[in-house]
């Protein structure tokens, strides 16, 4: 997602936010308008929906928090209303001109990492473009993601930062590097002048929802090759994006885009590379999975999919039978007071995930500290600086919009026509 200072965009928080609809009707377009694009990419109709002017703002906000506007203007069988095919297009060409600058940064690290004698490996977005199974223009990378190794951490962060970056912050993942003059977003959606972004990893883990499920060993392709690396097998790449898809799950932050990269991936991988993702026996694989299969169809083979089913715990493998793409997306609009908590393995996991809502670590306090200035949905109203006991009092008094896909929609409304 992008992000923004504040400081930076001070005229951010004064605009006024425009006038909407009931958020109730908010969140039923949501919902319905994520399920029907979801399904035209898995196979596109003939005619375009028959929706409202309301209605088709709404799909913008959805097209721009799923990544899926360059992929809509390369596959859609139908024109849309005036503007619609436009905004598309607009997108399509700021994505590929920003895929450009990622992939020249790309180069500069692979020669830096290369002269310093230290190997890099390509992460997730920047490992599919390279692997070819995007065209220009299709897949937005809002930043290039790299694993490093542990005993090389600082060494890379030299390398990054001699190169035009600074380090801005940390996660329990990655350290984030940004450019050295930051800009505010132009525009709605996708922008070819968005700020260039690297994520350094030096584990690849997830935590789901609280106890952390690291996969380092088994997708690193970190050899003894300086420069750029590639994944050490199709499976290891399949893995990571599984994983990755299944960590936006439980915090309703999966994107289609993700999805569509399993499918894309999965038509590549060979009877060997499924029996590798087996061995592992990943018992977070098969939730994204069968997700991808409900809008796709068949996506793995039919014993894969069985073998991964009877890994994932029961209770989880029930509450992910029902749930569609606009329950475990950025399009839920409201908030959940224990989202996630079918990922807990054990009554002990989620008796300390309902705690850490109630009490939130000194970790996710920094990060929404952190949030107040780089989250531009943050910049207006309160909820950013609230506490976590009056979170759950205004909660419980009405149901509360998440500010992501709020601002989005606002965004929407707001663009020109």
């Amino acid at each position: 997602m992008p992000s923004i200072d504040a400081r930076v965009c001070p005229t951010l928080a004064a605009a006024t936010p425009p006038q909407l609809p009931p958020l109730a009707s908010v969140a039923v377009a949501l919902r319905s308008i994520t399920e029907c694009l979801a399904r035209e990419l898995g196979a596109s109709q003939d005619t375009a929906p028959d929706w409202s002017e309301f209605e088709w703002r709404i799909a913008r906000a959805v097209v721009a928090m799923h990544g899926i506007s360059g992929l809509l203007a390369a596959q859609l069988r139908w024109q849309g209303p005036e503007g619609w095919t436009e905004f598309l297009h607009r997108q399509h060409q700021h994505i590929a001109r920003h895929q450009e600058r990622i992939q020249e940064l790309l180069a500069r690290v692979g020669e830096h990492f290369r002269s310093q004698e230290l190997p890099v490996q390509p992460l997730k977005g920047a490992a599919l473009h390279l692997a070819g199974l995007y065209h220009p223009g299709e897949r937005p990378m809002a930043d290039l993601d790299l694993l490093t190794l542990p005993r090389h951490a600082e060494r890379a962060a030299e390398i990054l930062t001699t190169i035009g970056l600074r380090e801005s912050h940390r996660t329990f993942k990655h350290r984030i590097f940004e450019a050295q003059e930051s800009t505010c977003p132009r525009g709605f959606g996708e922008h070819a002048e968005s700020n260039l972004k690297v994520e350094l990893h030096e584990r690849i883990c997830e935590a789901l929802p609280q106890r952390l499920t690291d996969i380092t060993q088994r997708v690193s392709g970190l050899g003894p090759v300086p420069g750029l690396n590639p994944y050490p097998s199709l499976a290891a790449l399949m893995a990571h994006l599984l994983l990755h898809a299944a960590g936006g799950m439980p915090y309703r932050t999966l994107r289609l885009i993700q999805l569509h990269d399993l499918v894309l991936l999965a038509r590549r991988l060979k009877a060997a590379d499924w029996q590798q993702l087996l061995a592992w026996q990943p018992w977070w694989a098969w939730p994204p999975l069968a997700l991808a299969e409900r809008y796709y169809g068949v996506v793995a083979p039919p014993a894969t999919m069985e073998a991964l089913q009877r890994y994932c715990p029961p209770i989880l493998r029930r509450a992910c039978a029902r749930q569609l793409l606009s329950d475990v997306s950025l399009s839920r609009l409201w908030l959940e007071a224990f989202p996630g908590i079918e990922w807990a393995r054990t009554i002990g996991e989620a008796a300390a995930f309902v705690a850490r809502r109630f009490v939130p670590s000194a970790e996710v306090r920094s990060d929404r500290k952190l949030a107040l200035t780089t989250d531009p949905s943050l910049a207006r109203g309160d909820w950013g600086g609230l506490s976590q006991g009056r979170r759950i009092v205004r909660a419980l008094r009405a149901r509360t919009p998440r500010p992501w896909p709020l601002y989005n929609v606002r965004e929407a409304f707001t663009e020109p026509h």
